[in-house]
């Protein structure tokens, strides 16, 4: 990236984060048993020995079979089919702009595998808006080839993002060797890019879908140059092989040297052409974006592959943006939008920030300052991107079912209690959440809607609605393809907290006739009572699909507080088959590791799924049980256990939960103090 852009040292690619995710550094008498998200060097490594807490590695000698953390940092969750429904408003385009989102989750070095006992974390839920998700990172003293997190990967593949890894080589003045960059493009004896081939078996173990190329170390010539292209051109062609796609950075140029253009032209065209997409830097223009789209069709490809840079590190939604050389308001689009750095809604808060001020700002940044897309504000100068995106869904399949879970949390909550009072984040935990956050449909005083963290019914949170409204407020949930059969039921479980409301469940069956219109909804009550309450909505004298989720609302004008803890829509219901095998593959006094096996597929067959997840506890010696954690992995690391008072032997349950948040019977184990 341009270095007068630059606003953070890429040492310290996410030094903001780094006092809530370091693990502690093991002193020379215990091991350090967390694993970490994986990076490596191509080839050789620094001189001098690195830094506490680093692991210098080099790309070429990683192999799966050796690689000691592999089960911890492989997603497991399919990239999910999405579709588009209708636009929400009349601004939105479908089929045009999309959006590639660059972002530092925590450091290069000890970022651990699957999160960490903190809410203080970017737990990214407006993946509707979103086309690809770049892992960024990546430094001079620590890394420069980067693997996703799992929890990432899998929080993305249930919305139908696809995730890259990436691939960062410094300028020199931030420590970049140009021996790095040959490292990378060297060919093996048969002529070709050994590292390509690595690359792509690194992005298959770990079940990411690609490589984010960004190339800025000066000082190359025309044969680096050449070599750079062929190998581009090779990891392109493997990875195609492998459903991986490629986006190269709009930095070095065909002669090799360094330059960024702020545009598609004669000096980095090759290049786009040998990948998927093309960031452009951002030294762009109207004009440069505008040529740059028509030389993009000239050249047989869709403008929309080109990503124009928006850095929003520094400046977030006070940023200023030409928004009309992106994405005019009374024009076809111009290019797709690459977000820099959208983790500004998260580090430009206070020390003191709680997950719901997180929320609030990342809502501001992604639907705008009306904070409802059925009613976009177009007067201010940031331009969210629900304003000129069309929302993506991926609820298209029974069963469907959410308990508002955004991936983090103060507590964790079962059944509506605390099963264990530790803040924690994990994005493979996360829900698919609904995607238009928040439309309001009333007439009257519009409530407010959050998703809060100081009660759930299951998970780290659940959906409040608070106000004083006059007249009843539709709040729209899901966009959805969900077939309806004879036995097709939607669950609700909800709790009134004030307030004299009347609740219902609001399902439609056809899209809106054009864009921005309302949905023609038909309403089904719900039980009212004290607590949380559970009710089951037959979707009888419906046919066809499912096309919108809502709840209506309808208070006294008094002040209202509604809680939605889960929702559910299916026809049979099948048990989750329980997880085999669990064991302790390794411990250092109160840090252990954990690993078992998914059932056997003729378990799955026989009325019984694989599950979504799975949920660790252990079982005091009261018979409480605690919840450790949750991961859709098949191992799990645990730090920090101490025996309770009088206990030898520390007991451990393992349950697979499924779509419909139903678990397993639990497998167990036991660990000797």
């Amino acid at each position: 990236m341009n270095l007068s852009r630059r606003t953070v040292l890429l040492a310290g690619a996410a030094a903001v984060l780094t006092p809530a995710l370091h693990a502690p550094i093991a002193s020379a008498a215990s091991r350090d048993l967390q694993p970490y998200a994986s990076y490596w060097y191509p080839d050789s490594l620094p001189a001098g020995t690195p830094e506490p807490g680093i692991t210098w590695r080099s790309l070429k000698s990683w192999s799966a079979a050796t690689d000691t953390d592999l089960a911890f940092n492989a997603a497991s969750v399919p990239l999910a089919a999405r579709f588009t429904p209708a636009p929400v408003n009349t601004t939105a385009r479908s089929g045009q702009a999309r959006i590639q989102s660059l972002v530092s989750f925590g450091p290069t070095s000890s970022n651990p595998s699957q999160g960490a006992p903190t809410a203080d974390y970017y737990a990214l839920t407006h993946w509707a808006y979103v086309d690809e998700l770049v892992f960024w990172g990546g430094s001079a003293g620590e890394g420069l080839i980067l693997a996703p997190n799992a929890p990432i990967v899998d929080a993305a593949h249930r919305h139908g993002v696809r995730v890259l890894g990436t691939i960062f080589l410094p300028p020199v003045a931030y420590g970049g060797q140009l021996q790095w960059t040959r490292d990378l493009v060297q060919k093996d004896g048969t002529g070709h890019y050994s590292l390509a081939k690595q690359l792509v078996a690194v992005a298959q173990a770990y079940g990411f879908d690609g490589w984010f190329v960004n190339a800025e170390t000066g000082g190359g010539n025309s044969a680096l140059g050449a070599a750079m292209l062929g190998f581009v051109k090779e990891l392109k062609a493997l990875g195609t092989a492998k459903g991986l796609r490629v986006t190269w950075y709009d930095a070095m140029t065909v002669n090799g040297t360094v330059s960024w253009q702020g545009a598609l032209d004669s000096q980095n065209q090759a290049f786009f052409q040998s990948a998927d997409s093309m960031f452009v830097d951002f030294g762009w223009s109207q004009s440069s974006l505008a040529s740059s789209g028509t030389l993009a069709g000239q050249l047989g490809r869709s403008r929309y592959e080109l990503w124009a840079g928006v850095d929003v590190e520094s400046g977030g939604t006070n940023t200023f943006v030409n928004w009309d050389a992106i994405v005019p308001a009374t024009a076809a689009q111009v290019t797709s939008i690459g977000f820099y750095r959208p983790e500004w809604t998260r580090n430009h808060l206070p020390a003191t920030r709680t997950p719901g001020d997180f929320h609030t700002a990342d809502d501001l940044f992604w639907t705008g300052a009306s904070l409802d897309p059925s009613r976009p504000d177009t007067t201010v100068n940031w331009r969210a991107p629900a304003v000129s995106v069309a929302d993506r869904s991926t609820v298209g399949a029974l069963p469907f079912a959410t308990v508002f879970n955004t991936g983090h949390g103060l507590q964790w909550y079962e059944n509506g209690e605390v099963t264990s009072d530790t803040p924690w984040n994990h994005l493979g935990l996360q829900d698919r959440l609904p995607s238009r956050r928040w439309v309001v449909r009333t007439s009257g005083t519009r409530p407010s809607v959050a998703f809060d963290f100081s009660d759930a019914w299951r998970g780290g949170s659940s959906l409040l609605v608070s106000g004083a409204p006059d007249a009843p407020a539709t709040l729209d949930l899901y966009a959805t393809r969900l077939p309806i059969g004879p036995g097709t039921t939607v669950e609700l479980t909800h709790r009134a907290d004030a307030g004299d409301v009347r609740a219902e469940l609001a399902v439609a069956t056809a899209e809106p006739g054009s864009p921005g219109q309302a949905p023609s909804y038909t309403y089904f009550p719900l039980a009212a009572g004290d607590g949380w309450q559970t009710t089951t909505v037959p979707l009888t004298g419906l046919s066809g699909t499912v096309r919108t989720l809502a709840v209506r609302l309808t208070g006294d004008g008094g002040p209202v507080r509604w809680r939605l803890g889960g929702l559910a829509v299916r026809d049979a219901v099948t048990a989750p088959a329980a997880p085999v095998g669990l064991r302790v593959t390794d411990a250092d006094g109160g840090n252990l590791r954990f690993a078992w096996r998914a059932a056997p597929a003729a378990v799955h067959r026989a009325a019984a799924s694989a599950g979504r997840h799975y949920e660790l506890y252990r079982v005091l010696p009261d018979g409480t049980r605690r919840f450790l954690g949750g991961t859709c992995q098949s191992a799990y690391y645990v730090g920090g256990l101490t025996a309770e008072q009088g206990e030898s032997v520390a007991r451990f349950e393992l349950r697979a939960v499924g779509e419909l948040y139903n678990v397993s019977t639990p497998a167990t184990t036991t660990h000797h103090w």
